[in-house]
């Protein structure tokens, strides 16, 4: 039996992706990998992750658009440009805090 990995990253921080222009909050987490195979064979072999580790759902964004996107743990890195996020479901999941941070709403805070 395989022991989960912990999350890097919680829900309500902040990321970016190492590879790629967008960034977004973590909104849930899988232990591991799972999305459809058709997704996972959609990405190409030599950027294609392990699915043994967490993944994420990002309420995301890039200079274009907002989006939901589905990454790996190895593919983020934490954002601590400061600067808020623009997705239009964001009140829908979270509160922003006074510091700028995004709380989880339905969660008591202090």
């Amino acid at each position: 039996m395989r022991e989960a990995k912990l999350a890097k990253f919680r829900i309500g921080q902040v990321v970016r992706h190492r590879l790629f222009p967008f960034r977004g909050v973590v909104f849930d987490v899988d232990p591991e990998f799972a999305n459809t195979d058709e997704w996972y064979e959609a990405i190409p072999a030599e950027v294609r992750p392990s699915k043994d580790q967490p993944f994420y759902h990002l309420l995301a964004e890039n200079d274009d658009t907002e989006y939901v996107a589905y990454v790996s743990e190895q593919n983020l890195l934490d954002d601590s440009s400061g600067e808020p996020v623009r997705h239009p479901q964001l009140t829908e999941f979270f509160d922003k805090t006074s510091d700028g941070h995004y709380a989880p709403k339905g969660r008591a805070s202090h």
